[in-house]
């Protein structure tokens, strides 16, 4: 049995380029190649995410949702502490 599937794709001349420029290089042996490691790249981003929603961003709205009022800063003292941290890394960046 075939594990494999044939399909016709249409890139942008950009990333058509792109493509051929890689397999050019002898980075890849062929084009399917660099499609099949960009799509792989693509899943692997998106397992990073969907890891990042379900172990970050769920445990930190469940600590917000256990004290509303406790964990959270308002919008003003937000910003504050936004602009406060902006300045403080131009100050380090000018610095250099």
């Amino acid at each position: 049995m075939r594990t494999t599937q044939s399909l016709s794709i249409t890139l942008p001349h950009e990333m058509a380029q792109m493509v051929k420029a890689k397999v050019s290089s002898g980075e890849y042996a062929t084009e399917s190649e660099v499609i099949r490691d960009g799509l792989r790249s693509l899943a692997a981003r998106d397992a990073a995410v969907e890891k990042w929603l379900r172990e970050e961003v769920v445990a930190t709205y469940d600590h917000v949702m256990a004290d509303p009022i406790g964990n959270t800063v308002s919008a003003d003292e937000a910003h504050t502490r936004l602009q406060a941290h902006m300045a403080k890394v131009a100050k380090k960046a000018a610095a250099k």
